[in-house]
């Protein structure tokens, strides 16, 4: 597999798994990592770059969300985002160091949008939880090769 393609498709799988559309970056993560012919590092940093590029996408559609909440393709049931919005309402800002956990995480990220949450601290509080999910997955495939 060439470097563009292992890289290419990694950032594609984090940035899909960060949208409202299913999808697993983690076992690409680690395939990569296991396969030991690529930097960790630069595997963190693409995968990390486009699981937070698919948050934001996430926002932004929670900043027009009301335009397309009756849309059929609307992706996030009603009960998903009623769930989202209440840990954003109680727990605020601080719920997005979730937001890379499953289920919960991407609704987050989208009502983080509703909520008018301030992009930039949006965007570093999304970076900080997504990195280090990232991060700790790495340290432990590594570990465990």
């Amino acid at each position: 597999m060439s470097a563009l393609a292992a890289y290419g498709g990694l950032f594609l799988a984090a940035f899909l798994a960060a949208t409202l559309v299913p999808a697993q970056s983690e076992a690409v993560l680690a395939s990569l990592l296991a396969i030991d012919h690529y930097s960790p590092a630069l595997l963190i940093l693409v995968a990390g770059i486009g699981n937070v590029l698919g948050s934001v996408v996430n926002w932004l559609i929670g900043r027009g969300i009301e335009r397309y909440r009756a849309a059929r393709w609307f992706p996030v049931s009603t009960k998903s985002l009623e769930r989202a919005g209440y840990w954003y309402r109680r727990y605020g800002w601080w719920s997005l160091l979730l937001s890379w956990l499953p289920i919960i995480g991407d609704p987050l990220t989208l009502a983080a949008g509703i909520m008018r949450e301030p992009f930039l601290r949006f965007l570093l509080v999304v970076t900080i939880a997504k990195f280090a999910r990232y991060i700790a997955l790495a340290a432990a495939v590594l570990q465990w090769l």
